[in-house]
């Protein structure tokens, strides 16, 4: 297997959906594909915030 023929997997996060965001100033939740800026599509506001996973991760710390 080449490099050029890796194709990563995706973490659970969809792609053509992109990932989800939650507006600092309205809390609309906004979706962001690659390339687009980062505005909220409802007031403009430029601070989103990552909405958290559902899934449970545990860390072992020594």
């Amino acid at each position: 297997m080449n490099r050029e023929s890796f194709v990563p997997p995706s973490a659970g996060v969809s792609r053509q959906n992109g990932v989800r965001y939650l507006c600092a100033s309205c809390a609309a939740q906004v979706s962001l594909t690659k390339g687009e800026p980062v505005r909220c599509k409802e007031c403009g506001h430029r601070v989103l915030y990552k909405e958290r996973s559902r899934r449970v991760i545990q860390f072992e710390a020594r």
